[in-house]
């Protein structure tokens, strides 16, 4: 393990992270060793399911050691090996502080709020604690609540200037970079003072680090906009003032102040809107679609030269289409324009209203963003169908692999049913965004 810096992965998944930087497995969960990255502990656990589907997946794929299967909440600090890296998809939630306590830990964040886990485990490691970062969410994470918006991503990064950290963050969408799949996510960096990132943050200054010599400025080349803050904007006050007081009144009065990239250092944000910068090749659909033979029957949902003519010119199939192929109608139906009356919670009445979608998706475009509901055959708004050839077909297992720029079959182990391959992919993020931003990490420390 010379010379390879040592990682945590924690809510680990079927392991894109450690995909992204330690590369594919060799064989029998051998790690690859070219990389400079070792994972020395993980840890998986889904709660409120008896089976752990992921964990059986993590295991088998990248072996028992050093893996953890247990509610991390239960896993003891000192039970985590030391780590020079932590990295996490932790889960969206409400991030807010909910009490202040009189004993010496000072704040507690809400019961099964995963996040204060990460801190829990950063402030337990003292001096001993991880001297980088690296975390994913949904992008909705900078404009949460409704009500305060961006409150739930200041109480992250106030907590994590309170542990040491300077944070730099970009929301990336992966398919802005040639990836197969337009999935938008913020990725999260942190560096713990007194580390040469840290050092080389202060050094350049905010604005010099998000304009050309910031880690996600390398990995991710961006024009930065002038929609954003020109100085440096204060965060301060304790953790529970700033949970109850940001941005306070937000859902009538103000946006999100976070942007899609940004810096927070020694108490102060800066933060702007970004423009992807890249003339790469670019991977679509079509490039990541099996070649017919191995299509599985079961995936699909009409197979008939007339069929795909009509569609491809975007034209409505005909009755005896329609009666041949039952579940093509239903599928139009979830695909098509629709208003449904609905009523809220204190009984007002309103209209939902959808507009059509493509259908089937394009080929010529990147992937729209693959959801856990995925698998299964029933007809679904949300569930990408392709026209390949003459064949109109939902998307296999392998396939959504893909998107995210796993090995095929990696979520294939025994006993594993393909609707919860699928629903791994939903949770999943895009391991190429990881591996980029893995290599710029590991070359500038």
């Amino acid at each position: 393990m010379r010379g390879k810096l040592k990682v945590a992965e924690l809510f680990a998944g079927v392991g894109g992270f450690r995909l992204g930087l330690e590369g594919q497995p060799i064989e029998d969960g051998k790690p690859n060793t070219k990389s400079k990255f070792k994972v020395v502990f993980s840890n998986q656990w889904e709660p409120s399911t008896k089976r752990q589907h992921a964990n059986e997946v993590y295991e088998v794929r990248f072996g028992p050691e050093g893996h953890n299967g247990n509610d991390i909440s239960e896993v003891p600090t000192e039970e985590i090996p030391d780590h020079d890296l932590l990295v996490g998809g932790f889960p969206c939630q409400d991030y807010s502080v909910a009490t202040t306590l009189r004993s010496s830990k000072g704040l507690q964040g809400k019961k099964g709020v995963l996040w204060w886990q990460i801190e829990r485990i950063l402030n337990e490691k003292g001096d001993k604690r991880p001297k980088y970062l690296f975390l994913e969410n949904v992008d909705r994470l900078v404009k949460s609540p409704a009500d305060q918006r961006g409150r739930d991503f200041a109480v992250m990064l106030a907590s994590l200037g309170k542990l040491g950290y300077a944070v730099e963050w970009r929301v990336i969408n992966a398919a802005d970079y040639g990836m197969p799949q337009r999935r938008r996510r913020i990725f999260i960096l942190g560096y713990l003072k007194g580390t040469k990132l840290y050092k080389e943050l202060e050094k350049d200054g905010m604005q010099m680090w998000l304009h050309k010599s910031g880690l996600f400025q390398e990995a991710f080349p961006a024009e930065v906009l002038s929609k954003g803050i020109e100085e440096p904007i204060e965060l301060s006050g304790e953790l529970d003032e700033i949970s109850m007081e940001f941005n306070k009144g937000a859902r009538r009065t103000k946006p999100s102040p976070f942007k899609k990239s940004g810096v927070y250092l020694n108490g102060q944000y800066l933060t702007y809107e970004v423009e992807p910068d890249f003339e790469g090749e670019r991977t679509l659909l079509k490039d990541i679609l099996q070649a017919p033979k191995d299509v599985p029957e079961e995936y699909i949902i009409a197979k008939s030269k007339s069929l795909a003519k009509l569609l491809s010119e975007d034209k409505d199939p005909s009755p005896a289409l329609l009666n041949k192929y039952p579940d093509l109608k239903r599928w139009l139906h979830e695909k098509g324009a629709k208003k449904k009356t609905k009523v809220n919670r204190d009984g007002f009445e309103y209209v939902f209203a959808e507009g059509k979608m493509m259908f089937p998706d394009p080929l010529e475009r990147p992937s729209r963003t693959i959801i856990t509901g995925e698998g299964g055959k029933s007809p679904s708004r949300f569930k990408h169908v392709v026209l390949a050839g003459d064949t109109l077909r939902r998307l296999t297992p392998i396939e959504l692999e893909r998107l995210n720029m796993f090995p095929d079959n990696h979520t294939l182990i025994d006993g594993m049913i393909d609707t919860k391959r699928a629903f791994f992919m939903g949770n999943a993020l895009v391991v190429g965004v990881v591996e980029k931003v893995g290599t710029v990490l590991s070359k500038r420390i």
